[in-house]
């Protein structure tokens, strides 16, 4: 008897207390490294809603974590514990910018990558009282004064998409770091800067409603959600840029429970309610599995690295 009590307290502390309840019993923590209303939050919000259909009983609380450029964020999922009840969101190019620019105490390893869910290109907006039809008249301004272009932090995809835009047309911006799309759309319909370089998803029901103008898409063709809006390649300027929006953990939970968040990634990308509510958010989807995920996220760290390496920030 003192043998068999001997090895059940021995187990105990061998086998971590999740080994003994039904995983999750408590509410999962989402970290999203951006303001709240934003497009990072909201594609945070609309998986919960999918995700609770399968996973009964369920609950999610999202945590805003904003400030430079995701990288607070992205920080405190890394050293989160890895007892699978923190999860967060990983956004580009930001999460790989911070690791080229060294400013960053993780790397891509410091991650469980549970999958990508959508994409979100870029474009070039400006506000509706703007002088500025088209790219060309866009370069026309710029080279004859600096002008004020919002951008979505340091080493985002707007910031990037800036500084190639610049090298390729020979101009230079006053860029203007924001604290997220929130406050970009608001400087747009403001009047408050010259343009923006942001995502579709945040000023497509603009250009819908004739509140802003989008004078570009940053994409390889034309968009169907804004057919008569052209590329800027269309218009002389061969430059791209989008973003993907993916999932992660910490890395080091337990293999059990990774199986069973990347299973519930794959349902929710499946979803036909979260396609739906992507659709009513104008996300572009892009599913892709941890794995794949990964290879897009080394692939990008690669370019990024080679660019900033020529172009600092």
């Amino acid at each position: 008897m003192r043998k068999l009590f001997a090895l059940l307290l021995a187990m105990v502390f061998v086998f971590p207390a999740y080994a003994f309840a039904e995983y999750p019993e408590k509410p999962i923590t989402i970290i999203v490294p951006s303001k709240a209303g934003g497009s990072t939050d909201t594609t945070a919000r609309i998986f919960i809603n999918a995700a609770k259909k399968y996973w009964k009983g369920a609950d999610f609380v999202v945590q805003n974590v904003p400030g430079s450029g995701g990288q607070k964020g992205f920080e405190l999922i890394a050293r989160s514990k890895t007892d699978g009840y923190t999860i967060g969101m990983l956004f580009t190019t930001q999460v790989v910018s911070h690791i080229v620019a060294k400013r960053a105490t993780y790397t891509l390893d410091s991650f469980h990558l549970m999958g990508n869910t959508v994409d979100d290109p870029v474009l070039i907006a400006v506000p509706l009282e703007s002088p500025i039809k088209d790219l060309a008249s866009f370069i026309e301004a710029a080279k004859a004064k600096p002008l004020t272009v919002a951008v979505n932090g340091i080493g985002s995809d707007d910031f990037i998409a800036a500084k190639k835009f610049e090298n390729r047309t020979g101009t230079t911006f006053n860029l203007l770091p924001t604290k997220g799309s929130t406050e970009q759309k608001a400087m747009i319909l403001g009047n408050h800067c010259d343009a923006s370089f942001m995502n579709l998803s945040q000023m497509h029901s603009q250009q819908k409603a004739g509140t802003a103008r989008i004078i570009a898409m940053l994409t390889d063709v034309r968009s169907d959600l804004l057919p008569e809006v052209p590329t800027a390649k269309e218009q002389g300027v061969s430059v791209s840029m989008t973003a993907v929006r993916g999932f992660a953990a910490p890395a080091g939970i337990d293999k059990e429970i990774q199986d069973k968040l990347d299973d519930l990634l794959v349902k929710v990308n499946s979803d036909p309610d979260y396609i739906s509510d992507c659709e009513k958010n104008v996300f572009s989807r892009l599913p892709m599995s941890g794995k794949d995920f990964r290879s897009y996220l080394d692939e990008l760290q690669v370019e990024t690295q080679t660019f900033y390496d020529k172009n600092p920030w």
